[in-house]
Order: structure tokens, then sequence, then C-alpha cells
């Protein structure tokens, strides 16, 4: 199982477009994606409701968990996309 522990990049954390944005890439992954914050439990990272639920701050830490043979590159696409400011 592959994880990544990622910062959370956009100044206004995982809401609406971010999330949307993040939701959108975790859905076209060939393998599912899970998210959590501390806390919390996993949720799909394919999941706009779910992803939205987990109320994720702007520098807040995720982490993201992937399994199967292309688990580790998918996991560093979708860190590399949170690392990002996606509300621009």
């Amino acid at each position: 199982m592959a994880q990544r522990v990622v910062s959370i990049g956009s100044r206004s954390g995982l809401h609406a477009r971010p999330a949307a944005t993040f939701v959108q890439a975790a859905s076209q992954a060939p393998l599912p994606v899970t998210i959590t914050v501390e806390g919390r439990p996993p949720v799909a990272a394919d999941s706009m409701l779910g992803v939205m639920t987990l109320g994720v701050g702007y520098g807040d830490q995720v982490t993201l968990t992937a399994e199967g043979e292309q688990a580790e590159a998918v996991l560093d696409g979708l860190a590399d996309l949170l690392g990002k400011e996606l509300d621009a």
C-alpha cells in the first residue's frame, strides 16, 4: 500500500473549485484512492461530498492512500496537485 502525506497549497483549502479539481483528477485514476486528515476516517478521493466533509484547510496535512501496480505514480500526481494553489 502506497501513501503520501501532503500539505494543502490552496489558500481556500479543499473547498469548491480546488476540491472539484482534485476529485476530477482522482476519478481519472486507474485505481481507488482514499484521502484522510488526522482524526477523520478516510474517504474516497473521487467523491466530492466525501472530500468536502473532511473540512481541509490551507496548510493542513492529508494522507493519500492507494494500492496497486500504478499506486506510486498516481499518488505522486495527486500529491503534486494538492500542493499547488488550485483556486487561482
